[in-house]
């Protein structure tokens, strides 16, 4: 059962919830929590899609410590939240099968090595059920296909256009006399 009113952080737990019983993975707590907050915090990113988020990891790594902590879990998020509920931005972006939840990995994995860090081991344990993470979203994502995609950007259709395998995947118009 989905709620439709509540707060958007209800609302999201809700699906969650959903998510985790279609799936049949059981999340901690921990990761519940986390991952309700990091969709409220992103459900709001107009840009989710628009960002080079490699770029963000690269030059997140040359920033000082608070400043590249907060980069790296905005790529970590972001990525968690392409993959699991908009996996058709991979192609759209032209990047590979895996792309986003490798990238994810990655930058849960750097702040999960930060053993000074009082969230270290929580990162550390997104990095390692980063696949569970994205096949509870994906069941949220199968349940509820009409929800809104992020915008696609001018860029995104040109390379679609431009795109021969997408070219030969799409089916042909048909001329109606």
């Amino acid at each position: 059962m989905t709620l439709t009113t509540g707060t958007v952080t209800q609302l999201w737990h809700a699906l969650l919830r959903e998510g985790e019983q279609r799936a049949r993975i059981a999340l901690p707590e921990t990761h519940e929590s986390y991952l309700v907050f990091a969709l409220v915090r992103l459900s709001r990113d107009a840009l989710l899609t628009g960002r080079t988020l490699a770029l963000d990891l690269l030059e997140g790594l040359a920033l000082d410590r608070a400043a590249q902590d907060d980069r790296l879990r905005h790529v970590g998020d972001s990525c968690l939240l392409v993959e699991g509920l908009f996996p058709g931005l991979a192609r759209l972006r032209g990047v590979g099968h895996g792309y986003y939840a490798t990238l994810g990995q990655c930058a849960y994995g750097c702040l999960g090595e930060r053993g000074r860090s009082a969230m270290a081991g929580l990162y550390g344990e997104l990095a390692q059920a980063f696949r569970s993470l994205v096949m509870v979203l994906r069941s949220i994502r199968r349940e509820h296909p009409a929800a809104p995609m992020p915008p696609v950007l001018p860029d995104d259709v040109m390379r679609l256009q431009d795109d021969d395998a997408f070219n030969r995947e799409r089916p042909a118009l048909h001329r109606v006399h």
